[in-house]
């Protein structure tokens, strides 16, 4: 009886190693969703690299986004505020890069000029920063 149990327990650590693993990459923890900003990520990376944010920040998978002046975007998806100011919710950070002076009004960051959708396909890709 004793030994059933001992394989009945096995089996459960087994099962629930697998299923944690199962959500990581690389060793890392990785989200089971992407939060939803009414974008598209693709669309995202290509606003992106025609306003040139690549220029002031690090962002990765946009070729030549190596820029030094604002923070590096590398695992943006982790991150818990958005400047210093905001919990990092899609909503917040739509309106973050939308209009960054109507958040903190002596950031550097400027105003890009982006639509609504254009802010919200930014946001998509800056989510899967991971």
């Amino acid at each position: 009886m004793r030994e059933g149990k001992m394989k009945l327990g096995y089996a459960v650590a087994i099962a629930a190693a697998a299923v944690a693993l199962s959500s990581c990459r690389d060793g890392r923890a990785m989200p089971n969703y992407l939060p939803r900003t009414g974008g598209n990520a693709s669309a995202g990376a290509v606003v992106i690299a025609q306003k040139g944010c690549g220029s002031c920040h690090t962002i990765p998978g946009i070729r030549g986004a190596r820029g030094l002046v604002g923070p590096p975007l590398l695992f943006f998806s982790r991150r818990t505020m958005i400047a210093g100011e905001l919990p990092n919710t899609p909503e917040n950070l739509v309106s973050w890069v939308r209009s960054p002076q109507s958040v903190e009004a002596n950031t550097a960051m400027p105003n890009l000029g982006l639509t609504d959708q254009e802010a919200r396909d930014v946001a998509a890709y800056l989510y899967t920063l991971q």
